[in-house]
């Protein structure tokens, strides 16, 4: 096996793909990409049993192959070499693998090719396609929200499904902690009809979110009820999906929610984190005191003191005091690109349902705390 690809080239594919590869791994092999060269390409590939990302570039390539190197190793290697550099990499055999740019020459040990383990597709029957645009807005606007308790392993994740909005086929992702709930759909592309309701781990949806980040092609997205694959730009994101079911998030966001605030978005978010300073910080608990055209911020916290800031909103109805956690308000203030926040709430027990006023596309639901 022997190929020549630039440098920026390669550290750009070995940053890609190296990225899934754990720092500690039990089975050996999981710590290696397997490179493989054919015709006038060639392919890295690496995995954790539960993601696999192949991505395959054009390469000058002397003679195809495959082998296994250590997969940190050669991306922190390739890192250091100077940029613009020509990087060759060669193997005689299945056990080493040499690079070779300019004066600099490095022997890696290697794996077997066959112990490199495949992750078996199944039969992936719904396909479909997302712009990368739409695809970074549903992650984007939902993943915050994905729980990191492993107890729960059903919330570790983001539920992609299709559901009916005033009779529209629309695709949601929804996400939740129990804290706080991320609801954000678009129109329902052609394929996406009839797609099992799907829980996509968080590893993966980062993984995906991080490589999408320069495409603006569209991603093709396939789908079975274990397994889910996006292909774009040369690369291919295998991975398993959350065996579980999601809870019926419906019921957690309310209905009878009539008292409308609305604010500036920006300038509220700004005055939320002015006050935030003094809460405390293991509850990070801020009051919102709501009369006719404003509303109130305040925290108090016995070591740091107190903190009040009133501000112009829209809002006319009854007077109501009901606390949130500062942080995971500006959490969601900060998914909100319009000018302004609408809030609909019902008293300081009920969960507030939080919407940008200009974007219905998403909607957030925030449990209130005691304060």
């Amino acid at each position: 096996m022997k190929f020549t690809l630039s440098r920026d080239a390669l550290l750009k594919s070995l940053g890609h793909v190296q990225s899934v590869v754990e720092r500690r791994n039990t089975i050996p092999i999981l710590a290696n990409l397997l490179i493989r060269v054919t015709g006038s390409e060639v392919s890295f590939a690496a995995t954790d049993m539960e993601i696999e990302i192949n991505e395959t570039v054009e390469a000058q390539v002397g003679k195809t192959g495959a082998i296994t190197a250590p997969a940190h190793t050669l991306y922190e290697i390739v890192r250091k070499l100077p940029d613009g550099a020509e990087v060759e990499l060669s193997a005689a055999g299945s056990n080493q693998l040499t690079l070779s740019s300019g004066r600099s020459h490095f022997k890696l040990g290697c794996l077997p090719v066959e112990d490199f383990p495949k992750m078996p597709e199944g039969d992936l029957k719904h396909n479909f396609k997302l712009s990368a645009e739409d695809l970074r807005a549903l992650i984007d606007r939902s993943r915050f929200a994905i729980s990191t308790e492993e107890t729960r392993y059903y919330l570790n994740g983001i539920y992609l499904h299709t559901a009916k909005n005033k009779n529209v086929e629309v695709l949601r992702a929804v996400a939740t902690d129990g804290h706080r709930l991320a609801r954000v759909e678009m129109p329902a592309p052609a394929g996406a009809k009839g797609i099992p309701g799907v829980i996509l781990p968080r590893k993966t949806v980062g993984e995906v979110r991080k490589l999408i980040e320069e495409s603006a092609g569209e991603i093709e997205i396939s789908l079975s009820e274990a397994k889910v694959r996006f292909t774009f730009d040369g690369v291919v994101i295998t991975s398993k999906l959350i065996d579980g079911t999601f809870p019926d998030y419906e019921r957690v966001i309310p209905s009878g929610n009539d008292k409308i605030l609305e604010v500036d978005t920006r300038v509220f978010a700004n005055a939320v984190d002015r006050v935030a300073t003094i809460s405390s910080e293991k509850s990070r608990a801020i009051k919102m005191s709501l009369a006719p055209g404003h509303v109130v911020l305040s925290a108090n916290s016995p070591e740091a003191g107190s903190a009040t800031e009133e501000l112009e909103a829209k809002y006319d109805g009854a007077l109501i005091d009901v606390g949130f956690n500062a942080r995971y308000l500006l959490d969601i203030l900060q998914q909100i690109e319009g000018d302004g926040a609408r809030f609909n709430l019902a008293d300081a027990t009920a969960p507030a349902i939080i919407t940008d006023v200009s974007d219905a596309s998403a909607l957030y639901v925030l449990m209130p705390m005691r304060v």
